[in-house]
This record gives C-alpha cells, sequence and structure tokens, in this order.
C-alpha cells in the first residue's frame, strides 16, 4: 500500500467522525469506499476541496504542479476576503505539457517554479498542490519541497491531495492533515496569553469573520490563528499555543481539531456564527472553555452582557422585518453547518421552514435539525432538480435559499432565490450579518419584479383577439394576428 493510501485510510477511521464511530470494526476496516468509485468527484475532486480551504491563507503563494487547466478550474472559486496581502489571489502553476509528462520534466519545472516564486514575489512559504497528473506519473513533491526549502531559506509545503483520491471533503482533510504536518508548531509566537483562541473551518466569506472578530476584541480574545479566513502563515504555523478552539464546519477540519487537542492539549468544540442564539451560545462556550484552561472567571460575566447588549440591538433591527416576513415559507437548499444552523437562524425571526437539505452534513447535524424541526418530513438527504422545481412551482414555499448551482430552477419557478453559499456577496455571520440577512430576505421576497414576472404575458392574456380583430384594425393586433391579417402563417412564412 503506497504512502497516500494509508494516509487515505487513517482519514476514513478518524475517531472524532460521527459516522465512523457508529461502524463496526469490520466497516471501519474497509474504510469509506464511496468517495473513491468513479465519478464521485462531480461536483469538487480531492484537490479542489484542499485548495478551497487552504488558499485563504493570504501571504502564501499558492502553486499547482499540473496543467492549466487544474488550476484555472479551482481558482478563486470562494468570495474569501484578505485585510491584506493579495499574493492568494495570484495564480501560479507548472503549466505541464504532454512533453514534460513523456520525457519527465515534471520534477525539474517544479523546482524553477518555486525559485521564480521566491525571487518574484518573496512570499512567506509556498504551498505545491499535486494533482492526478502529477501524481499518476510518479512525481515526489515531498522531495523536491524538502530541497527548495532549504535551498531558498523558507518553507516549501507539500499539499498531497490529487484529485483521483476522492471527493472535495476528503480534500479538506488532507490539506488539514498537511498543516498538521508541515505547518503548525514549527513557529514560536512573540508573546502569549490565556485568551488565545484558533477558529477553524472559518474562511471568511464576503468578509463574514469581520463581523464576528469584534466581538471577541471586545471580550479580550485574541484570535490566534483563524484557519485560514484571512490568516497569515506565522499566525498558522503558531497556532498550537491556543488555549481552546472552535470548529466552524466540522467535517472539514475535524481531523486537525482532534490531532491539536492531543498533542498540545487544546480543547474545542462545535458551534456556528450563524442566528443570533447561535453567535451567543458560541461566545459562551469559548469563554467557558478559555476558564477552564486557567483564564480569569470574570470573562463569563463580560460575555453575558455583551451577549445582552448585542441581542438586544439585534432584535430591535429584526422587529422592522418581522411584519412582512410573519409565515413566510423558506426552502433550504445547502449543507454542512447551515443545514441546522441557519435553519435555527430563520425560525427566530418568524420564518416557517418547509424544508432543508442534509447533504454532506454529519450525523451530529441531522440530530440537531431534528430537534429544532421536530419534524423528519421537512429534511431531504438531496432532491431531484424536477422534484425540486415542482415544490417551488407549487409555491409551497416563499423564497428558496440556495447555492448558484440550483438558482435557476428557482428562477424558472418564479420563485425569489438568495444566494446563502460560498458564492455569496453579503456576510451572515454573528448579530450584524443575522439582520443583514433577514433584509436581504425582505428584499427578495418583496422584491415588485416578481408580481410582474408572475403577470401572463401579453399575448396570452389577448388569447382569442385575432378572431374577432376587424379586418381594417391591423395595426393593432397582437403579432399573431398581424400575420394572419397579412396572410402569413404563424411560423412567418407567406401562404402561398
Amino acid at each position: 500500500m503506497s504512502s497516500l493510501s494509508a494516509k487515505i485510510l487513517n482519514l476514513f477511521s478518524e475517531p472524532a467522525c460521527e459516522r465512523n464511530r457508529g461502524k463496526d470494526a469490520k466497516a471501519r476496516k474497509k474504510g469509506c469506499s464511496k468517495p473513491q468509485t468513479p465519478g464521485v468527484a462531480a461536483g469538487g475532486c480531492a484537490f479542489d476541496g484542499a485548495k478551497i480551504v487552504l488558499q485563504p491563507i493570504t501571504d502564501v503563494a499558492h502553486l499547482v504542479h499540473a496543467p492549466l487547466a487544474c488550476e484555472g478550474n479551482s481558482w478563486d472559486n470562494r468570495g474569501a476576503a484578505s485585510s491584506g496581502p493579495t499574493l492568494w489571489r495570484t495564480s501560479f502553476t507548472t503549466d505541464l505539457t504532454e512533453l514534460d509528462v513523456v520525457m519527465g520534466h515534471g520534477e525539474r519545472k517544479l523546482m524553477k517554479a518555486i525559485r521564480q516564486i521566491k525571487d518574484a514575489h518573496s512570499p512567506q512559504a509556498i504551498f505545491v498542490y499535486t494533482t492526478c497528473v502529477t501524481a499518476l506519473i510518479g512525481d515526489d513533491i515531498e522531495a523536491v519541497c524538502e530541497r527548495a526549502a532549504e535551498q531558498f531559506g523558507l518553507p516549501v509545503v507539500p499539499i498531497n491531495a490529487p484529485g483521483f483520491a476522492g471527493s472535495k471533503n476528503l480534500g479538506n482533510k488532507l490539506a488539514g492533515k498537511a498543516l498538521l504536518d508541515h505547518v503548525i508548531g514549527t513557529v514560536e509566537p512573540d508573546e502569549t496569553s490565556p485568551y488565545d483562541i484558533n477558529i477553524l473551518g472559518e474562511f471568511n466569506l464576503s468578509g463574514e469573520f469581520w463581523l464576528v472578530k469584534p466581538l471577541l476584541d471586545r471580550l479580550g480574545i485574541r484570535v490566534r490563528a483563524c484557519i485560514s479566513g484571512d490568516a497569515r502563515y506565522r499566525d498558522v504555523a503558531s497556532a498550537h499555543r491556543a488555549q481552546a478552539a472552535m470548529i466552524v464546519c466540522s467535517k472539514a477540519f475535524i481531523n486537525l481539531a482532534r490531532k491539536m487537542e492531543e498533542r498540545w492539549d487544546i480543547p474545542f468544540f462545535e458551534g456556528s456564527f450563524y442566528g443570533i442564539t447561535d453567535t451567543s451560545e458560541a461566545l459562551r462556550q469559548i469563554a467557558g472553555l478559555l476558564v477552564r484552561k486557567g483564564a480569569d472567571p470574570e470573562i463569563l460575566g463580560r460575555t453575558e452582557a455583551l451577549i445582552a447588549e448585542e441581542e438586544s440591538l439585534a432584535w430591535k433591527k429584526i422587529q422592522a422585518f418581522r411584519p412582512k416576513l410573519e409565515g413566510k415559507r423558506v426552502l433550504l437548499n445547502t449543507g454542512g453547518v447551515k443545514s441546522w444552523s441557519v435553519v435555527h437562524a430563520l425560525l427566530e425571526t418568524g420564518l416557517e421552514i418547509v424544508g432543508t437539505s442534509v447533504k454532506k452534513s454529519t450525523l451530529e447535524d441531522k440530530e440537531r435539525i431534528k430537534q429544532i424541526l421536530k419534524d423528519e418530513h421537512h429534511i431531504f438527504e438531496s432532491m431531484a432538480p424536477h422534484v425540486l422545481y415542482a415544490t417551488l412551482s407549487e409555491h409551497k414555499a416563499d423564497i428558496m435559499l440556495s447555492g448558484s448551482r440550483t438558482q435557476f430552477i428557482a428562477l424558472k419557478a418564479k420563485i425569489p432565490w438568495l444566494d446563502i453559499n460560498q458564492e455569496r456577496h453579503h456576510p451572515y455571520a454573528g448579530y450584524d450579518g443575522m439582520v443583514e440577512l433577514v433584509r436581504q430576505i425582505s428584499l427578495a421576497i418583496h422584491n415588485p419584479i416578481w408580481r410582474e414576472v408572475r403577470e401572463p404575458a401579453p399575448w396570452d392574456s389577448q388569447t382569442g383577439a385575432e378572431e374577432e380583430l376587424p379586418s381594417t384594425k391591423c395595426e393593432t393586433a397582437t403579432v399573431h394576428a398581424l400575420n394572419k391579417c397579412a396572410g402569413m402563417k404563424p411560423n412567418g412564412f407567406a401562404e402561398r
């Protein structure tokens, strides 16, 4: 068995994973066979998964060792935001050709690319991603990265996550393993405090984390590392000195959180910054873990005071939208942490959930949804496009929240749609983010365009007009009637 295969099987037997804990010894030994079946990478391969969770580390050069198409397909596919460096937005690839593959020039070309990036951009580190092609031809990127790091005097990190290894989620975990093996623990911070924490699985989409960080700052809590939204390499490398951690997306970095707890005694919990109640609970749990690790218990009182103040302000703003949204029905077609955290958030505002997808959700996520909705009929694993369209066209929902892949189903059904996934343009995290989400839902539902779209088309509303049309009034007729007056067939060709 190759070293890569062994690493993958180890990830499939992750003890902190609810799905794996539920298996018997025989099933656990087989690992998760589904991600390795042909075609399962459609919608996101392991390389894509590794790239999207690591690329938000902003002062790192992300070099894809592959033909050009691999980088072009995955670059900048999330709306993560940076407060400083912009190097992460520059696309780097070795651009392998058929000749390079046949002649075995891959490793030499990779070394040359690393040198060029170092000379031109002076990054804090270079992350090198292997892909299907370079893994199949056997390029040893780990050896090249080790030699380059010695020669150029900067960290060069191999990310061994070729697309054929499995799904996007597996790539997330392989990226976490690369951080554990090569990055975290390699730098000591200038100073530490009992109030240092890590946030894992937060990618600062549309600047969402910037709505949460000020709350932590007011409590005197320092984010040692946010992995990986708006992150810096040195912060990630010194993440082992944090006192506690919060996981925002457990399926992405559960292995990272567990290993950091084992190696450096950093306790963690899974929480969400979506919704008023969940944001408050996350702040409470962070404060509680810090006190457990030795922080002054007075932080608990300050946390409650902050929560009371922010909740009061947020509810006051939301009340203005409640008359317009009371009883409105929402269909949520997403997955992961949003499948339960956003559900909880929307129910708080008086909206009714008619259905939510649990695709990509953990067993724990699904249990949370059952407790929140109290009805399993509103939970679906996946919904075929025609079923989704039928649900919307029958007006069982007033708006659909989903990713961009299903937006056209909603538009065809003439139902408002709001982007809740990674391409979204508005931040929805924290107290202010919840107010913004409610505002955007209200704007979408009450947009006057939907009233116009649902009206019959002029040519449909004038059915039969052409039969009643006098021959002398052709200038006021519909197109079909005009054709008839002119001796034209409906297809536009004149009758002979």
